[in-house]
């Protein structure tokens, strides 16, 4: 499975989105630090959840984090993270 399509089913296994978009953003980093060639090493993830409405911002992040698991976080260089 794809890493895009693991991070899909992850958020929507663990945060029921109503709203969800996960981008590549590799290719604008490509040769940069970070990149190590796989072209699966930087992310956007754009989210809406009704299950982080009352949460602060860092813990609507923490709750995304948790949610990718210890094995898709490790193989992300960078996630960049909005919240609708």
């Amino acid at each position: 499975m794809a890493l895009d399509d693991e991070i899909q089913a992850a958020l929507v296994r663990e945060l029921s989105p109503e709203h969800l978009e996960v981008i590549n953003e590799s290719h604008l980093h490509a040769g940069h630090s970070g990149d190590d060639g796989s072209g699966e090493s930087h992310w956007q993830v754009v989210i809406g959840a009704s299950k982080l409405e009352a949460m602060s911002r860092i813990a609507k992040h923490r709750a995304i984090h948790a949610a990718l698991g210890a094995d898709i976080m490790g193989r992300l260089h960078a996630l960049a993270i909005t919240i609708r």
